[in-house]
């Protein structure tokens, strides 16, 4: 039995429609979604955990130096 799994990453520009993808996958239980961490303040009806883990600069570059995070980039001023 191959346990592995498959890796998927739904990419576009905002307002593409990944967030309703993303939903439509994540129905069927062989789905699950990774939650990435921004220093973005949350946009109306974000919450924590679900959306984003949201930090401070200071918190997301610790986790970037413990090698928490398996990848992150600085863009418009916030991380991800």
């Amino acid at each position: 039995m191959n346990n592995k799994g498959l890796l998927l990453i739904v990419s576009g520009p905002s307002g593409a429609g990944k967030g309703t993808v993303v939903s439509e996958l994540v129905k069927d239980n062989s789905f699950a979604l990774s939650i990435s961490a921004t220093t973005r303040k949350p946009r109306e009806g974000e919450k924590e955990g679900i959306h984003y883990f949201f930090k401070s600069e200071d918190e997301f570059k610790k986790m970037a130096e413990n090698g928490d995070l398996l990848e992150y980039a600085c863009f418009c001023g916030n991380y991800y």
